[in-house]
């Protein structure tokens, strides 16, 4: 890190000098040591993360060491903070905008036995790695199975979630998907069930085409 940025309060870091308050930004005021680690990170010192090292922190369990890019964590927090100002909760936008569900949800089968009980949306705000990597969310009406003790998915839901993947997406080589689901600790979304699926260089129409086109809001006007 360079004298200059050395010299900035956290909140300032990656910001035009022009566009610098003097006061931080109420969305910046209560971060945790991690995020304001990371947001007063200059961008040019994130290190991207390459697929064989998105691989071995999903293998490893290690989802905590997952970051996005500095000035992407802090749009991020911004407009999480602009969601809760507007519709009280960032459950309450996804809920009402993202996925167009009502409460209470309710699903019509047993996992995913039904489409309609699931949906698949991209990354809003994905981590800080390789541009061919594309990040899905899938997110269901039915819960998935933890161990109460440990937090972590039971050997059953695993299952049903390898099955749900392998079939959903069979086009992709397999080497090339790789799913995983946060912690309940990590879950910024922690109301309505969702994990994760990263895709390695897929066809942009198949990523069309499972999404129904959609476009993550951090690629929004």
């Amino acid at each position: 890190m360079d004298s200059t940025t050395e010299d900035l309060p956290y909140w300032q870091v990656n910001v035009p000098e022009y566009l610098r308050t003097t006061e931080c930004p109420e969305f910046l005021v209560n971060l945790t040591d991690k995020d304001r680690g990371i947001i007063s990170t200059p961008d040019s010192e994130h290190e991207i993360d390459t697929w064989p090292v998105v691989q071995q922190k999903v293998a490893q369990n290690r989802l905590e060491l997952f970051q996005r890019v500095p000035s992407d964590l802090r749009r991020y927090q911004e407009f999480t903070w602009k969601l809760r100002r507007d519709y009280g909760s960032v459950m309450n936008f996804i809920l009402t905008q993202r996925l167009q569900w009502t409460l209470p949800i309710a699903p019509r089968g047993r996992p995913f036995e039904f489409e309609d009980d699931i949906k698949v949306l991209r990354n809003d705000w994905p981590y800080g790695i390789d541009k061919r990597i594309v990040h899905l969310v899938i997110w269901t009406k039915f819960a998935l199975e933890e161990d109460p003790e440990t937090g972590d998915l039971t050997d059953s839901a695993r299952a049903e979630i390898d099955a749900y993947v392998r079939k959903a997406f069979a086009k992709i080589p397999q080497e090339h998907v790789i799913w995983f689901k946060n912690w309940a600790s990590l879950k910024s979304v922690k109301s309505v069930e969702h994990f994760h699926v990263m895709l390695f260089d897929p066809d942009p129409e198949f990523v069309r085409e499972i999404t129904n086109g959609d476009v993550p809001l951090c690629e929004r006007d």
